[in-house]
C-alpha cells in the first residue's frame, strides 16, 4: 500500500529533512540545524533577530501539522524524530538576540535547550495539548524564555 505524498511531506518537515533521525539527540541536532539556517540566512539574506520571529511564525501552523501527522503515524505522542519544533524554539530565542555576534549565538543554544530539558511551568503543562500542538507549543514557550533572558543578557551588554 503506497502512503500519500502529504505524509511524506511531514515527515520530511517534521524531521527537518532527516535531521530528527540522527540516533543521538535529535532534538540538540535539530537546534544546531536550525542555527546552522539562521547563520546562512544571517549571512546571506541580512536577516536580523527580528527576523527570527518572522521565520518561527511562518513555519508555525505547518510545523504543527507536520508534528501532529508524524506523530500519528509514528503512533507516538512526541516522536523523538519529530524536530521542526526545536528548529521553531531556536529562532524564538534568536528573535531575544540584541545583537548577532558568536556569544549570541551560543548563549541561544545554550538557553534554548537549558529551557526545553528542565521545561519551567508553565513549558511542561503545554505538551498534553494535543497532537502536533502540544508537540510544538512547549518548545516555541521554551523559546519565548530562551529569548528573554538572552534579551535581558544583551541589554547588559553581556554579549
Amino acid at each position: 500500500m503506497r502512503s500519500k505524498p502529504s505524509a511524506g511531506i511531514a515527515k520530511a518537515m517534521a524531521s527537518c529533512f532527516g535531521i530528527g533521525y540522527v540516533p543521538v539527540a535529535p532534538g540538540t541536532a535539530g537546534s544546531l540545524c536550525a542555527l546552522a539556517l539562521g547563520f546562512v540566512l544571517v549571512k546571506y539574506a541580512g536577516f536580523r533577530p527580528s527576523h527570527f520571529a518572522v521565520l518561527a511564525a511562518i513555519t508555525l501552523l505547518p510545523g504543527v501539522w507536520a508534528a501532529g501527522a508524524m506523530a500519528r503515524s509514528e503512533g507516538q505522542t512526541d516522536p523523538p524524530k519529530v524536530v521542526i519544533d526545536e528548529a521553531i524554539g531556536q529562532w524564538v530565542t534568536l528573535a531575544g538576540a540584541t545583537s548577532l555576534v558568536w556569544k549570541s549565538w551560543l548563549a541561544a543554544f545554550l538557553l534554548f535547550r537549558l529551557m526545553d530539558i528542565w521545561k519551567p511551568p508553565p513549558v511542561r503543562g503545554l505538551e498534553v495539548w494535543p497532537g502536533g500542538l502540544g508537540i510544538v507549543a512547549d518548545d516555541v514557550a521554551a523559546g519565548l524564555y530562551g529569548a528573554l533572558v538572552l534579551f535581558m543578557a544583551g541589554c547588559f551588554n553581556l554579549y
